[in-house]
């Protein structure tokens, strides 16, 4: 993990001991919703937390999204301090900065819940394994139902890098595989998408479709996140006809990524520029995937 500490003074002037988390992005290769199975592949957008606690006021800062809803944040604060069995202290301010737009199907929750659950632990010295720290993230996501499936898969992706497979129903890792290095285009739309609005039944038909996809996954990933995207934006009133152009254009794979709209483009590394030269393709974040922690 890539934790660190700073001490910065409090309000009496001594020093107030800052933890820090980063987690990072990920992108879908089989979205979980169909059968509960779902796989992912971690790139390189960061997420950072830090945890300060003192005064008397619970403060939420998002940098990248002053608006957005604080709930989950202050749950992953409440649960992390009953997991370490420690009183959650009267005050804190807790400052999220994320590269990760949010709603888009980037895995912006799960990378948050990771970062912030690291730094509180941090903060408070308290030693956790990476797969607990998910599950508990995982928890945080469903009590403040920005998540269908628990999104084990993202959280994975986000945390531990490389092709993970996992089962949302028993947040169980199925698959864990290397990734090389690509270069990653994620097209962003200016639309969110959140949870409530997803046709679940719909989704849930495509199963016996999506069970092929993740056997395909296991041996061809890239080809298994282009038949899923085709597969849940088919039902899901996304446009992915950008991940069509990118797979004409010379991508190695291309869709929606988990309920979108953003579209994910993997290419060969050093490919991007003239990709985006050649299809002229704007509203564009570059990244690259990123390969397993250690």
């Amino acid at each position: 993990m890539d934790w660190d500490q700073r001490s910065i003074p409090n309000d009496e002037g001594g020093p107030q001991m800052t933890g820090t988390g980063i987690s990072y992005g990920a992108i879908t290769v089989v979205n979980a919703m169909p059968v509960g199975i779902g796989a992912t592949i971690g790139v390189s957008l960061k997420t950072t937390a830090s945890f300060t606690p003192g005064g008397n006021e619970r403060t939420v800062r998002i940098k990248n999204d002053p608006a957005e809803n604080t709930d989950m944040a202050r749950f992953c604060v409440s649960e992390s301090y009953i997991l370490m069995e420690k009183e959650e202290p009267e005050g804190w301010i807790l400052d999220i900065d994320s590269e990760i737009p949010i709603s888009r199907g980037l895995k912006s929750s799960s990378s948050a819940c990771n970062a912030i659950i690291s730094s509180i632990m941090n903060e408070n010295g308290f030693a956790i394994d990476d797969v607990d720290l998910i599950k508990l993230g995982v928890k945080c996501a469903k009590r403040a139902k920005v998540t269908v499936t628990g999104s084990f898969d993202d959280a994975c992706g986000c945390h531990l890098g490389g092709f993970v497979i996992t089962d949302n129903v028993d947040n169980v890792i199925l698959f864990r595989n290397e990734m090389e290095e690509y270069d990653v285009l994620i097209h962003v739309p200016e639309k969110k998408i959140r949870k409530t609005g997803l046709p679940l039944e719909e989704l849930r038909a495509l199963s016996p479709q999506m069970m092929d996809v993740i056997r395909l996954a296991k041996t061809n990933p890239l080809k298994a996140m282009t038949e899923n995207g085709r597969l849940i934006s088919s039902v899901s009133d996304v446009d992915n006809s950008i991940a069509e152009i990118a797979m004409k254009n010379g991508a190695l794979g291309a869709g929606m990524s988990g309920s979108g709209p953003a579209i994910a483009i993997v290419l060969k590394k050093g490919d991007a520029e003239q990709f985006l030269e050649k299809t002229k393709l704007t509203n564009v974040i570059k990244t690259t995937t990123r390969g397993m922690s250690k």
